[in-house]
């Protein structure tokens, strides 16, 4: 009797291309994996609809959800229209009480709309908005990770993620969380699987964890997590 593999969809961070995904690897014979890539949103549009479009994108039913960052609050929004086997977010939030208090400062002074992101283009700026860091160091990866530079894009994330007012509770969501996320430090996340010495580009970075802990987290029982 043939296996029926299990769907799994990964849906990158603001900014980023799905290429952050290109060394995570998941047994063949149990998973399918897909990716979703970003597209510069329609004016005016909202991250529910948004989330809507990108739901059309997702054919296969039942699926496993894997967003990172800004992803993972999108994939959250996702499961509320679809049906879901799990969804898993890393380096995110899963409530607006999650985020830092400067987003959380934001949201009622309006500040981050000051924010220089015209400059875009400029990717060490962008590597600050997208993963907390600079990319003095990491340039040429970075270049190859960020490919959405649209101003328009980048103003709509922002502004989602400082403003997002999530549903209820998702009951099959799994979040692991880098112990030195400096986006989202980890003092403010609550229930989460820790990783020791993670960053918020940990995806990409310590993609062997992923590797290795990836397939007995989709596969277990939410409730002996």
């Amino acid at each position: 009797m043939t296996q029926i593999k299990i769907p799994v969809y990964l849906m990158p961070g603001m900014a980023a291309s799905s290429l952050i995904f290109e060394h995570i690897k998941l047994p063949e014979d149990l998973f399918t994996i897909h990716t979703l890539e970003w597209s510069i949103p329609e004016k005016g549009i909202s991250l529910v609809d948004y989330a809507k479009l990108m739901c059309a994108q997702v054919t296969a039913p039942n699926p496993v959800l894997i967003g990172v960052s800004y992803g993972g609050i999108l994939v959250q929004e996702m499961s509320r229209l679809i049906s879901t086997r799990k969804v898993i977010i890393i380096s995110s939030v899963k409530s607006s009480s999650e985020l830092p208090k400067r987003m959380q400062f934001a949201k009622y002074t309006k500040i981050h709309k000051l924010l220089p992101t015209g400059l875009v283009n400029n990717v060490e700026l962008l590597a600050k908005y997208a993963f907390g860091e600079t990319a003095t160091k990491r340039l040429e990866l970075y270049e190859r990770y960020l490919s959405m530079r649209d101003k328009y894009y980048i103003d709509w994330s922002i502004d989602n993620t400082v403003n997002w007012k999530e549903g209820a509770p998702i009951p099959n969501l799994v979040h692991i969380h880098g112990d030195k996320d400096p986006v989202f430090p980890l003092a403010n996340i609550k229930r989460c699987i820790p990783v020791k010495n993670g960053t918020h580009t940990m995806i990409i970075h310590r993609y062997k964890w992923f590797n290795e802990h990836l397939p007995t987290i989709i596969l277990q029982n939410e409730s002996s997590i």
